[in-house]
């Protein structure tokens, strides 16, 4: 055997044991106890048990709106409600044709515009279905933390207080 076969030899000796020794499975600190505010220490794959349906708020109150464009929130249930292609039982009260006779607040004059603000004699297909946007309450304690902090709080905060504006 040459000197330079020796050399390839002891080589590929080498690189064959170090990459068996790569193989083997390195010892891993253990992963940290998974959390999440939304599954709880339940694993991604698993199934997790549903939160429990707390009851729809039916007090017919206008709700204040935490900032500019907000949709309103639906103040009553809405179970049973069809709202589909063929119908919009939301329309029964808030067609701006009924809303007088049902002491229903009428839908904006924003949702009878198409896209390029065009008027429509009927409600605009991209605005036809209501809880889109719109979502009916229920007293239930959050699922996440919330730190929001309205417009009118922010402004009305003394100078030097985190988040005032002044």
């Amino acid at each position: 055997m040459t000197g330079v076969a020796r050399i390839a030899g002891t080589l590929l000796l080498a690189a064959s044991l170090v990459l068996a020794g790569s193989s083997a499975p390195a010892q891993k600190a253990p992963a940290p106890p998974f959390g999440d505010a939304m599954r709880g220490a339940t694993p991604i794959p698993d199934s997790t048990r549903p939160p429990p349906v707390f009851p729809t708020e039916n007090k017919d109150i206008r709700r204040t709106r935490n900032y500019a464009m907000q949709p309103p929130t639906i103040p009553h249930t809405i179970d049973n409600y069809q709202v589909d292609k063929d119908f919009n039982r939301c329309m029964a009260c808030h067609a701006r044709t009924v809303a007088q006779d049902t002491g229903a607040i009428p839908v904006s004059v924003t949702h009878y515009m198409d896209r390029n603000n065009n008027v429509l004699a009927e409600i605009s297909p991209r605005r036809y279905f209501c809880t889109q946007c719109h979502v009916p309450q229920v007293e239930a304690k959050p699922l996440v933390g919330n730190t929001f902090v309205d417009v009118e709080r922010l402004l009305q905060r003394k100078p030097g207080v985190l988040g005032s504006t002044r």
